[in-house]
């Protein structure tokens, strides 16, 4: 029997690493030349017979966008992490998927238009300019939305185990912050005096709170030191943190006051009655190999009375399979931004039980998935309102 050679055999690992690399590109640049080729299609390269002037600018514009958009992306999220490029990167993104979607309903239109009767010219320029009037209104409002402090959503979750004393207990819930780029430190002050005005008795982050490490990002998530419980500020990891020291968020929580919940619990006091306050690592920890983290409800819930109730904090609604079968009453979590820009809720509906809202999982389980109070990425909102959520346990 005899050995590969040596030079053949450390070949093979590079080859299949430059393989998916390619494959990555190509499936990346693909969606790209979609997101920006079906726009262009829809405006400009139908039988519309716009003047030469109209249909030069317009295809250059979205040949530099289709080529800009990953340069910026890497320059913006690479090493050189400069928050310009990937503003205007996500922006691009944001516009081109809006444009997208509707470009894509234009051609139901058009298809009615041809089926009234409307001439070949008349009906891609009705459509054309039906497609930008709606982006542009829509990128318009959901920028608004997105950048404006919460409305504050109250929500009353009744549970047979919620004892008297527990009745009427407020939980503040703030998720999917996503400080970012785009310096909110005003916004984040304006959420922070929001949430102390609702005077609840524990308020939770359920985690996302920045793109980035404390260290440049602390200008915004400094204002969560000023905000108020009258029991407890609890705080859990969402996937966003295991992009940027995990560990160092959770220290810097715990340094400004908050119980970082890393896989463990305490314990509230209302009204004679207890509640069982848990929480645990995002569903990606463990893939994303920082040491001492993993989503572990067992270790969560380790010398907890299960006579009582359980309220959990986890970042994202699919972690209520492993809530439903330890007997949480009530799980909070973000992640799924509502979809943050129609219709991406779908997509979202594809890989998450539940895209907001209350709903039962099991005999005992709630879950209450927010829209999130921030936004990722393109700084727009379009049919999926941030919100700050008040929830009031009742007892039933």
């Amino acid at each position: 029997m005899t050995d590969a050679p040596a030079d053949v055999v450390e070949s093979v690992e590079p080859s299949r690493r430059s393989r998916r690399r390619w494959r990555r590109t190509a499936v990346v640049f693909g969606i790209l030349a979609l997101l920006f080729g079906v726009p262009w299609w829809t405006l400009l390269a139908t039988p519309a017979d716009w003047p030469p002037a109209v249909f030069v600018t317009g295809t250059l514009f979205f040949a530099a966008a289709f080529v800009a958009t990953p340069v910026l992306m890497s320059l913006g999220h690479g090493r050189r992490h400069l928050d310009w490029a990937a503003v205007t990167a996500v922006t691009l993104l944001g516009t081109a998927w809006v444009l997208f979607v509707w470009s894509m309903l234009g051609q139901v239109m058009r298809l009615v238009l041809q089926l009234v009767g409307v001439e070949d010219q008349a009906r891609s320029r009705i459509v054309s300019l039906a497609v930008v009037t709606v982006a542009v209104a829509l990128l318009g409002w959901g920028f608004v939305e997105a950048m404006r402090v919460p409305r504050v959503k109250k929500v009353d979750v009744a549970g047979t185990r919620f004892g008297r004393g527990l009745d009427g207990l407020r939980v503040a819930v703030i998720t999917d912050t996503h400080y970012g780029p785009i310096d909110r430190a005003r916004w984040s002050a304006a959420v922070a005096a929001r949430v102390n005005e609702l005077r609840a008795d524990i308020v939770c982050h359920v985690g996302d709170i920045a793109d980035g490490t404390v260290e440049i990002r602390e200008n915004q998530a400094g204002a969560l030191a000023s905000v108020e419980a009258t029991s407890a500020l609890v705080y859990v990891t969402g996937n966003h943190e295991y992009f940027s020291e995990a560990q160092e968020w959770l220290d810097y929580m715990e340094s400004i006051g908050w119980e970082a919940l890393h896989n463990r619990h305490i314990v509230v006091e209302r009204g004679g009655d207890r509640l069982i306050v848990a929480g645990v690592d995002d569903a990606t920890a463990k893939a994303s190999f920082v040491d001492g983290h993993g989503e572990d409800l067992d270790a969560a819930l380790a010398d907890a009375d299960r006579n009582l109730p359980i309220l959990l904090l986890a970042h994202q609604p699919k972690q209520v399979v492993h809530a439903a079968r330890a007997g949480v009453d009530l799980q909070v979590s973000g992640h799924t931004h509502g979809g943050q820009i129609w219709p991406f809720n779908f997509l979202v509906r594809l890989e998450q039980p539940v895209v907001h809202g209350l709903s039962r999982h099991g005999e005992r389980t709630q879950l209450y998935t927010s829209r999130g109070t921030g936004f990722w990425g393109p700084p727009f909102r379009v049919f999926a309102p941030s919100e700050i959520t008040l929830l009031t346990l009742r007892c039933a």
